[in-house]
């Protein structure tokens, strides 16, 4: 499903999304139709695969929703949790659906959604699998930030927040100079970020050993990534930014369709290619940045998600409104069996999440020996 909408009207035929006569490149028929306005200064390319993918992970997104909201160690009904979300329920079910169970789910629905955009955006500029945000450095220097601010300067949860969202953005400049060889290359980034994140980690790791032993346990807690205890405090700034940062990735996503066709058919397209790679790494190191600040750093989700919204669309491109749907999904699932599977114990969504990716690269490992 291609979600990006921009200006067309100065554009070629092919960059928007189709040759003269009606075909997309290569002679295929374009799937779905295209929605223009009168002066055909916008469209969106709708697919209808894409379009059933996105209902079913809406489907799919509700009902994991509602079980969160009505289990637990104090089971509601659905009609005491609308009721409640209504503001007509009871003192007792308010605190309990509105201050503990729906910051949460929101948390992790926009986690999620972060940083599997994130990953779309990544993997498609560097042409890789692996080309996502906990791969090469970006969540690393959030968790490097935050870190910093936990154990050296003892800050509070907000300042550790800030430290997060710095350290992804000052890593995430780091990697683009580094990377900056008249132009960026998909696998010079990679590389370079690899390398980055391994310095970082181990910085982590000595700061935490060199730590006394409540501030290395509230650091270690932290870097496992959890959503328990979030408040409306903390949700809302992640409100804020992916209200800013998802539309401005949507926006982008012809742009990066076109550079995931190569630099020089971009530039051919009328594509500027290094100030888009700039503007698309900035979003995403953004979205990576502020979903790590919200929650810690939660492995595996910008690295799976995109690649199976990809696969169940069926898309060529990065599919970014089926990533960041699927990697709703994937948070808020594994957060669900992270607090329910082992109750009364709660265990953090990154271990959760990190034994889903685990059943992803032998997945991902098995398809690839079959195409051998």
């Amino acid at each position: 499903m291609a979600t990006g909408a921009t200006g067309t009207a100065g554009l070629p035929a092919a960059a928007r999304g189709v040759l003269p006569g009606g075909v997309l490149p290569g002679g295929a028929a374009p799937r779905g139709w295209v929605l223009r306005d009168r002066g055909d200064r916008l469209s969106l390319r709708v697919d209808g695969r894409g379009v059933l993918v996105c209902l079913g992970l809406v489907v799919a997104i509700g009902v994991i929703s509602v079980l969160t909201l009505t289990t637990g160690d104090y089971h509601l009904s659905v009609r005491e949790v609308v009721d409640s979300l209504l503001g007509h329920g009871s003192s007792g079910t308010d605190f309990i659906v509105r201050t503990l169970r729906l910051p949460r789910l929101v948390a992790g629905l926009l986690v999620g959604a972060a940083l599997a955009v994130s990953g779309a955006i990544f993997q498609t500029m560097t042409a890789n699998p692996l080309g996502s945000p906990d791969v090469i450095g970006f969540t690393a220097g959030s968790a490097t930030g935050a870190v910093i601010v936990i154990l050296v300067l003892h800050g509070s949860v907000y300042e550790t927040s800030f430290g997060a969202i710095a350290g992804g953005v000052l890593t995430a400049i780091a990697i683009y100079l580094l990377s900056f060889r008249r132009g960026v290359a998909g696998p010079r980034l990679i590389l370079i970020g690899i390398g980055v994140a391994s310095m970082l980690t181990a910085l982590n790791y000595y700061l935490i050993a060199r730590a006394t032993l409540g501030d290395a346990i509230t650091a270690q807690t932290w870097l496992l990534g959890s959503l328990s205890r979030r408040s409306w405090e903390q949700v809302r700034p992640l409100v804020f930014a992916v209200i800013v940062l998802l539309p401005a990735a949507l926006y982008l996503s012809r742009r990066l369709s076109m550079l995931a066709m190569g630099a020089d058919t971009a530039r051919a397209l009328g594509v500027s290619v290094e100030s888009s790679r700039l503007a698309l790494l900035g979003v995403g190191a953004a979205l990576a940045s502020c979903a790590t600040a919200a929650a810690g750093p939660i492995g595996f989700v910008a690295l799976a998600a995109p690649q199976l919204a990809r696969h169940l669309a069926r898309s060529a491109g990065a599919a970014l409104l089926p990533a960041a749907l699927l990697g709703a999904l994937l948070v808020v699932a594994s957060d669900l069996v992270a607090q329910r599977a082992f109750a009364p114990s709660q265990l953090p969504v990154g271990v959760a999440t990190n034994a889903v990716g685990g059943l992803y690269l032998v997945w991902l490992l098995a398809r690839q020996r079959r195409r051998i």
